[in-house]
């Protein structure tokens, strides 16, 4: 599936995401095209504090985002695996365990468990 397909409605403000894997997905999207302002604002408010804008966008900008496995996915909770270069062009893989709450109407990410 591609990003118009997936996720740009989401990103742009169009759709919501009805699911945490939608949202989850969505998100890596958003990183990929490096779009700051839709993570921090899909990051669950208690948990913004922990991010910067400046943070997201580094970490977007270093890396050459390859591809997204979904591993597992529940009702609150996805693994997944994202495929990246690094900026020295190495293969990488980032397999989390992400939780998500569903609050007035919209999916937020809390945090996640690496491996």
């Amino acid at each position: 599936m591609n990003y118009s397909q997936c996720c740009e409605g989401y990103i742009k403000g169009v759709k919501k995401a009805v699911t945490a894997e939608l949202l989850m997905r969505s998100r890596y999207s958003a990183y990929a095209t490096q779009e700051a302002d839709y993570l921090i604002a899909t990051t669950h408010p208690s948990e913004r504090v922990y991010y910067s804008t400046e943070d997201i966008l580094y970490w977007a900008r270093s890396n050459d985002w390859q591809k997204l496995e979904v591993i597992k996915s529940t009702d609150k909770t996805v693994e997944f695996k994202a495929y990246f270069l690094d900026a020295f062009g190495k293969n990488k893989i980032h397999h989390e365990l992400s939780t998500f709450k569903f609050e007035n109407g919209s999916w937020f990410y809390v945090d996640g468990t690496f491996y």
